[in-house]
């Protein structure tokens, strides 16, 4: 039986995909996004949070895991999370015995069957909502064997299928993977190769080539772009995502105004926000931006 890291299994989304939806969410991404709301998936590794509003600055954790060192941040003096391994004895050993609960782990290994056990938990929500189960991460696709295994499974249980994907996997795996879908949604996060390369660390060609082919292939693709503060949220970066989207041959696309409800997760992982202090977008911020898609013959709703 397959297995995977899987760091949250969200319940009653309504936003992920048809109806009321069970998400999966997969440890593992090819991208790194610096506005990444999901940070603690881009790993594919389990790795042990801190939070300092729990934390009672009592050192154990630094006495118990030696070689991953410390630092200190707001005078409490913690072991470092970015370098101790959370599978690691001393990380489990750590965790257990944090006397303010400061330490957590994100990510842990499940069978196919225990995750489509909580699936299942919610089957009567799904069929009176023509909803189901979406994959998201991370990048849920990086687990093929798993992912797999468990939408066949669904299917066999009359669970709708969906995935949230950066489409940023070879085409076999990619196509492996789409043929056990319903629905799938697809990120596209800039026209221009140079751009997506800087925000994200990896080319447009790869995904481009994935998204072409689930919609030649008749797959129900929407695609959905993170509008990010001086990244992608330009008049001309909506024209030329219009222009790609109707290239491809779609005609609709669904914004995501950036929120920054990410960024505490961050601060557990003792990692650095670009974004920090930026203002969320709201519907009304975008109502130019919208209109220059409908320019380009491409209907943008939120």
């Amino acid at each position: 039986m397959e297995s995977a890291r899987v760091f949250n299994i969200q319940k009653f989304s309504l936003n992920d995909g048809p109806g009321i939806r069970t998400v999966v969410f997969l440890k593992g991404c090819p991208l790194r996004c610096f506005w990444c709301a999901n940070p603690e998936g881009q790993a594919r590794a389990s790795q042990v949070e801190w939070k300092e509003s729990a934390c009672v600055a009592c050192g154990h954790c630094v006495e118990l895991c030696p070689e991953a060192g410390s630092v200190e941040r707001d005078g409490k003096r913690h072991v470092d999370v970015r370098k101790l391994a959370g599978d690691s004895p001393e990380a489990t050993r750590a965790i257990a015995e944090c006397p303010g609960r400061a330490l957590t782990l994100a990510g842990e290994t499940k069978t196919v069957d225990e995750v489509l056990k909580v699936c299942l938990q919610d089957k009567p929500f799904y069929e009176d909502s023509n909803g189901g189960v979406t994959l998201s991460g991370g990048e849920a696709m990086t687990w093929p064997e798993f992912d797999i295994e468990l939408l066949s499974r669904l299917h066999e249980e009359g669970v709708n299928t969906c995935i949230e994907t950066e489409a940023c996997v070879s085409e076999a795996q990619f196509q492996a993977v789409a043929a056990h879908l319903d629905h799938m949604l697809i990120d596209l996060k800039h026209w221009d190769d140079a751009r997506h390369r800087e925000g994200t660390g990896v080319s447009l060609d790869l995904i481009l080539a994935n998204l072409r082919w689930a919609v030649a292939a008749g797959k129900d693709v929407l695609v959905r772009t993170p509008v990010i503060p001086g990244f992608n949220d330009s008049a001309e970066d909506a024209r030329g995502m219009a222009r790609i989207i109707r290239s491809v041959g779609l005609d609709r696309v669904q914004l995501l105004p950036f929120h920054n409800f990410g960024e505490s997760k961050y601060d557990l992982l003792d990692l650095d926000y670009r974004l920090h202090g930026a203002k969320n977008l709201r519907e009304e911020d975008l109502a130019d931006f919208a209109k220059v898609y409908a320019e380009e013959g491409v209907r943008a709703f939120f």
